[in-house]
């Protein structure tokens, strides 16, 4: 299956977001296997029976004027996603922080990495079955738990009860 190019989503600058716009996206991945799925738009663990930590990709912008870095890219970008009773679900996604002042960066969400990675998820929790996504480590630089929102909330993969742990 050819992937669909990848569109970017801008949003201002936040510890975590929601995306309900890409809530239709995520439907037509998985409405073939899965009846109804509804976005649930409250950021809770109440009420939710599944969760799951992973990754998808963004973009961050600086926009604090006396720092010299204007911007960086991640792979890295933490989202959990929840499921709840009658088909519905949320996706939280983390920000991050710029490594230069501290500030919180805005994020342009790689959208097909989000309706991916959701998708995916859902249809695991559905007993649908799919193609197992076998993921290689790659090295890059390292990950600072100090700058990622995601481990500050204790969600974040490579950070868990201060110990690292590979995804």
């Amino acid at each position: 299956m050819a992937r669909k190019k990848s569109t970017k989503t801008t949003l201002g600058t936040k510890s975590s977001f929601m995306f309900p716009q890409l809530h239709s996206s995520v439907f037509h991945a998985v409405s073939d296997e899965i009846p109804s799925p509804r976005f649930n738009n409250t950021d809770t663990d109440k009420g939710s029976h599944n969760e799951y930590s992973t990754f998808v990709m963004g973009k961050f912008q600086c926009y604090n004027n006396s720092c010299s870095n204007t911007g960086w890219s991640s792979k890295k970008v933490t989202i959990l996603i929840r499921g709840y009773g009658n088909n519905l679900y949320n996706a939280v996604v983390f920000g991050q922080r710029c490594q230069s002042c501290n500030r919180l960066g805005n994020l342009t969400l790689d959208e097909a990495s989000y309706v991916d990675r959701v998708a995916y998820r859902l249809k695991k929790w559905a007993g649908v079955a799919t193609d197992d996504h076998i993921f290689s480590k790659k090295e890059g630089p390292p990950h600072k738990s100090e700058l990622c929102e995601g481990c500050k909330r204790g969600y974040c993969q490579r950070r868990k009860d201060g110990e690292y742990w590979f995804v």
